[in-house]
């Protein structure tokens, strides 16, 4: 894992604090030191500094870990080919990698297949396209769900804090409790479009969603004349065991949105693979919605490439989700003042801290020791751990030496704070 020469990192911070968020520049700079990102392979990353970190963070996108050799190769043939489409004419990427999506999820069921480049465009496409199928112009989400930041997404995203400042332009959208009558209670008050759920809430602290729960939602939201919608975004393509967890735990969505490791964490890509149904104002009006890099040469070709790692992902996923079980079940018994909960759904670990301060300071500790963590967005008390699928028993090993020390040095913080608050 080697980069040449970059420049100054002074200069890099600069120019970011200067012209991008300067707040993201400088939380990045104390996380790495000073130092800025330069290389990475598997887990590991490297600084302009020389020094390497594990990456469990990345927002879950790394899942065959950074840089996996084949999908690197199916890009550089594809910009070697054609890097960019027409749009005009058919492009093979985007089209077997459809037909591969279609094959995987719940064939002769979900057939249709939008491509976008984040979650968010997933997001986008699958609620306009229902609200339009059913003349329905409200939705349904869930409290605690994430699906995303721009408009529409933001609109089911249960996150008031962001929803705020632009609440008057956003759709009409419900969030329901995690009840079983939830659903049920909301279609007898108004009609809805659509039921849009994640089935492990990513952002929202890394809980999975009951089966039964997620069945019963399902079968209520159908017999209103709803169309349901799996965000798998984040726990999707096996992070959380199956491909799909909806289809899996028999929820018959009529659509389940990837993203994140669907572009093999080297390039941008989403899909909402849908049914017919959901897909039919596309059939009336084929130019009703699409986004000029939808389907992405370079993008397919990685995504075709991504899948064919799955079953790798299979093989390893035992093991690694085994680790970070055993992981997080220690750091609780062994900080019970800072750590108020743990969980992990296959490769979705998440540390409940007491408050969203201490999350804060365990972050900051960890990164500067070595590991990549990150604080759930509408859940900051709540750190994710994202290790990917090769990671190695010593390097799960390693980040747990990291989370215990910076737990310990995050909670003898905390007792002098409440030391000096106290006198």
């Amino acid at each position: 894992m080697t980069a040449p020469p970059g420049p100054a990192a002074a200069e890099v911070f600069a120019a970011a604090s200067a012209h991008l968020v300067a707040g993201i520049a400088e939380r990045q700079r104390i996380l790495g030191s000073g130092a800025y990102e330069t290389a990475a392979e598997g887990a590991e990353v490297r600084l302009s500094s020389g020094r390497t970190v594990l990456d469990f963070g990345s927002y879950a996108v790394p899942l065959f870990g950074h840089r996996p050799a084949p999908v690197l190769d199916a890009v550089r043939g594809a910009l070697d080919g054609m890097p960019v489409s027409t749009r005009l004419l058919a492009n093979p990427h985007a089209a077997l990698l459809a037909a591969r999506l279609a094959a995987l999820l719940d064939p002769g069921r979900l057939s249709r297949v939008s491509f976008g480049l984040n979650g968010a465009d997933a997001v986008e496409t699958a609620l306009k396209l229902a609200i339009a199928r059913t003349g329905r112009p409200s939705v349904l989400a869930v409290e605690g769900g994430f699906h995303g930041k721009s408009m529409g997404a933001l609109a089911v995203t249960h996150d008031p804090l962001r929803r705020g400042p632009v609440q008057g332009f956003l759709g009409d959208a419900r969030h329901v409790p995690p009840e079983p009558d939830a659903v049920a209670r909301a279609a007898a008050e108004a009609p809805f479009a659509a039921l849009i759920v994640e089935p492990v809430q990513g952002e929202g602290g890394g809980r999975a969603l009951p089966p039964d729960l997620l069945r019963r939602w399902s079968a209520d939201a159908h017999a209103a004349g709803a169309l349901v919608l799996a965000d798998e975004i984040q726990c999707g393509l096996r992070r959380c065991g199956p491909v799909s967890v909806a289809v899996a735990e028999g929820v018959r969505p009529d659509a389940v949105l990837l993203g994140k490791a669907l572009g093999g964490g080297v390039m941008p890509l989403s899909a909402v693979v849908g049914t017919p149904e959901l897909f039919a104002p596309l059939a009336a009006d084929p130019y009703f919605h699409t986004a000029t890099f939808g389907g992405h040469p370079a993008s397919c070709a990685a995504g075709l490439a991504a899948l064919d790692l799955l079953d790798g992902v299979a093989e390893r996923l035992p093991a690694v989700a085994a680790g970070l079980a055993r992981g997080v079940a220690d750091l609780a018994a062994a900080h019970p003042g800072i750590v108020a909960d743990v969980r992990s759904t296959g490769l979705l670990g998440a540390v409940e801290f007491t408050g969203e301060a201490v999350a804060g300071l365990a972050v900051l500790e960890a990164g500067r020791r070595g590991l990549l963590a990150a604080q759930s967005l509408s859940r900051p008390a709540v750190v994710k751990l994202l290790p990917p699928a090769v990671t190695s028993t010593a390097q799960l090993e390693r980040a747990f030496a990291i989370l215990d020390a910076s737990c310990r040095s995050a909670g003898r913080r905390v007792a002098r704070t409440a030391s000096v608050g106290s006198g």
